[in-house]
């Protein structure tokens, strides 16, 4: 009796499978990443994470992939709920099949909880290991630059709130005894960019943009002042202005690096011929930042730096898709 039920569990399968290849077609992005990344091996040191005993759940791959597709996305909680539940192509590649049950709005934010910053970033690091043995990285020319994530628009409420304690004016000193987000800060760039919240800062290997090194900081953290957090170890540096000081060239010089940045206009070496390569030269890896979200999906930044995270591997993960030709992905 036992091999008709075997023989039919085969049967639909197999006309899962069929329908999965019909639908979705062979070009899809999510078919390619699929090719690149073994998800499996990628996800191992999170099995770690759960019990052996009790209930199973779902499978932590499967979970990673949503994760991975809400970030590739931008959707919510709410919407990857849905899209998972919905979506054909998503549902194919999270691992889920035709009937299975998909996770709820809950789950996701419990997930990004127990993987947490950290194991995230050693992620990060084995997938861009992976996209190095694919040639991606050339590890020769280094984009280094910082931009705004804004964690809330106004604080005017908060603002009331720390006068009428008896404050002066709501500022980085006191901010966090009244803002909900209490690691956030106020920062500026010039006299018109003021923001509160967080600022991202990358380091960009130029061979074909991709993000090798990232550091979240409050926004209030000068640019130059994480220089060793994501200064390469190799190659030549392009920076702004803002880099231009000894604490950025000793840590160039430290990390085996030649300085690519551009001079401030009082410096006695500029050179504005060179400094104006140095700017054609960068200038095609600025827009990376642009494609990155400005605003804030959580609150603290052990949160903020996740979702940073997350982002630079979506970003590097869409540019290999991009670059690699299909068969050799």
């Amino acid at each position: 009796m036992q091999k008709p039920i075997e023989d039919t569990t085969k049967l639909l399968l197999q006309t899962e499978e069929e329908v999965f290849k019909k639908l979705i077609p062979t070009n899809h992005a999510f078919r390619k990443l699929r090719k690149l990344i073994h998800f499996g091996k990628l996800t191992r040191p999170l099995k770690s994470l759960y019990s052996e005993l009790g209930q199973s759940g779902i499978a932590i791959e499967k979970g990673f992939k949503t994760l991975l597709v809400q970030f590739w996305e931008d959707y919510s909680d709410r919407e990857m709920e849905n899209a998972v539940r919905e979506n054909i192509a998503i549902r194919w590649f999270c691992g889920f099949g035709l009937t299975d049950t998909t996770p709820d709005h809950s789950y996701f934010g419990k997930l990004r909880k127990r993987i947490g910053p950290e194991r995230l970033a050693d992620m990060f690091n084995t997938v861009n290991a992976i996209l190095q043995k694919k040639g991606l990285f050339g590890n020769v020319f280094t984009f280094i630059d910082a931009s705004s994530i804004v964690s809330k628009i106004a604080l005017w409420e908060e603002r009331d709130e720390a006068i009428k304690d008896g404050a002066e004016k709501l500022n980085n000193a006191n901010v966090e005894e009244y803002a909900a987000d209490p690691d956030a800060r106020w920062g500026a760039k010039g006299k018109d960019k003021i923001w509160y919240g967080y600022k991202r800062h990358h380091s960009v290997d130029m061979r074909f943009g991709l993000i090798n090194k990232l550091c979240v900081t409050p926004a209030n953290v000068l640019d130059f002042q994480v220089i060793n957090n994501i200064c390469p170890k190799q190659g030549m540096v392009f920076c702004d202005k803002l880099y231009d000081c000894k604490k950025v060239n000793l840590a160039l010089k430290a990390n085996g690096c030649f300085s690519g940045v551009i001079m401030k206009n009082n410096n006695k070496l500029k050179n504005r011929s060179l400094d104006g390569w140095r700017s054609k030269i960068r200038m095609p890896f600025e827009g990376n930042f642009s494609k990155l979200r400005k605003r804030t999906k959580f609150k603290t930044q052990p949160k903020v730096f996740f979702q940073c995270t997350f982002e630079a591997i979506v970003h590097n993960l869409k540019k290999a898709i991009t670059v690699l030709p299909m068969e050799t992905v």
